[in-house]
């Protein structure tokens, strides 16, 4: 039987639970079904999802905590069952979800093992085939033949992930549990599934290590309060998700803008555009000028800083005009142009805060802050906020 190009399409899909909190909820509910009314009141937990999964693709689910990506899992493998829409899922699936999951925990690995792949339809002969295989990967020596309760979290993982390795399902689905085993098996884990895609496998990761998702992936899907917020190219989605997590961390880190009124901030402009109502975007290694005007309400002549931060908050690089002895071009009385320019900017893709800050004629205190956001646009795993230029020496 020939499995479909299209191993998960999702159309409207949605899952909600009864709202059982508190003591009276669970009881309306009890007597809402026990007098046979249909309607009892839910909380939606994923809503009008609409997915698809090819052979061969790699998809990365990526959101916070709570956006409805396990749940997501957990209706496609089978766990769970809609709510809303419809679910389509063809061919075998391996799923690596929660720890235990699918255990007995009373039995031993070794009886496990057999059960496991016997409920993804193996025959006696091709489990007793398999079974060195997967002992050999799973490398957990003697406990094999201890009860599974014995197990520490990493051998659970280690034990799972090696009968799905040996069964080699159509879609492979695995919910963050790779981050329990160690550093060695996550990279074996790696490497097979590295293997894995290369010989035409379908992968659905869901991980909080947008390393992982860039590295094993070409596409993601970000789910945002159990919606889609984003879904496409893995490098596009992945760069908005952590550009939101850094400026949601950033607002509530903030101490909000101070203005003293004697020098002030305005008209700040990025490559010539006004930021406040259209954030730029530029491409990694392009230019950036930086313009704004700083009023003085005495007409001293004050200075400026330029700084370019995370959506965080935390600052990458600043730099004042009276650094480096350079004086504000006067526009009127009272008005002066603070323009720089970054040329190649090395920053990696993300999304930044370009802060101008007017400061005394001293240099000494900052009377006001001007920022506006930064999105800088690329294809690129390395890690951290710049790119440093160096060569790999043989």
């Amino acid at each position: 039987m020939t499995v479909p190009d299209v191993l998960v399409q999702a159309r409207g899909l949605g899952k909600s639970y009864p709202r059982v909190s508190r003591r009276s909820d669970r009881l309306r509910a009890l007597g809402s079904l026990l007098l046979g009314r249909q309607r009892v009141e839910s909380v939606p937990v994923l809503s009008g999802v609409d997915l698809e999964v090819r052979r061969g693709e790699s998809v990365g689910l990526i959101g916070e905590n709570g956006a409805g990506k396990s749940t997501l899992l957990k209706l496609i493998s089978g766990v769970l069952t809609p709510s809303h829409g419809t679910l389509a899922v063809h061919g075998r699936i391996g799923a690596l979800l929660e720890l235990g999951a699918g255990f007995h925990l009373e039995y031993t690995g070794r009886e496990n093992v057999a059960m496991a792949a016997a409920l993804y339809g193996l025959s006696a002969g091709e489990i007793r085939a398999r079974q060195d295989d997967i002992l050999a990967f799973a490398d957990i020596g003697r406990y094999i033949d201890e009860p599974v309760k014995h197990y520490s979290s990493g051998m659970v993982v280690r034990l799972g992930f090696a009968i799905v390795a040996a069964i080699r399902p159509d879609l492979l689905i695995t919910d963050e549990v790779l981050a329990v085993g160690d550093e060695a098996f996550q990279k074996k884990c790696i490497q097979w599934i590295e293997e894995y895609l290369d010989t035409g496998g379908t992968l659905l990761l869901v991980s909080h290590s947008m390393y992982h998702i860039q590295k094993l992936c070409r596409h993601a899907c970000w789910l945002r309060d159990g919606r889609i917020e984003a879904q496409g190219d893995v490098f596009d989605v992945t760069q908005a998700y952590l550009a939101y997590s850094e400026h949601k961390q950033g607002r509530a880190l903030a101490a909000g803008r101070q203005r003293h009124g004697e020098f002030l901030v305005e008209n700040l402009r990025l490559n010539g555009v006004d930021g406040e109502s259209v954030p730029l975007a530029v491409d990694v290694d392009s230019d950036l000028v930086v313009e704004a005007e700083v009023h003085s309400r005495d007409g001293r002549v004050p200075h400026a800083m330029v700084g370019i931060a995370r959506g965080d908050g935390s600052g990458i690089y600043g730099v004042a005009s009276d650094m480096e002895t350079v004086q504000l071009t006067q526009l009127a009385a009272g008005r002066y142009r603070v323009a720089v320019k970054f040329t190649r900017l090395p920053l990696l893709p993300a999304q930044y805060v370009v802060r101008v800050h007017a400061l005394d004629p001293e240099g000494l205190r900052v009377f006001d802050t001007c920022e506006n956001l930064l999105t800088v646009r690329g294809n690129t795993r390395e890690a951290g906020s710049v790119r440093l230029e160096h060569t790999w020496l043989s």
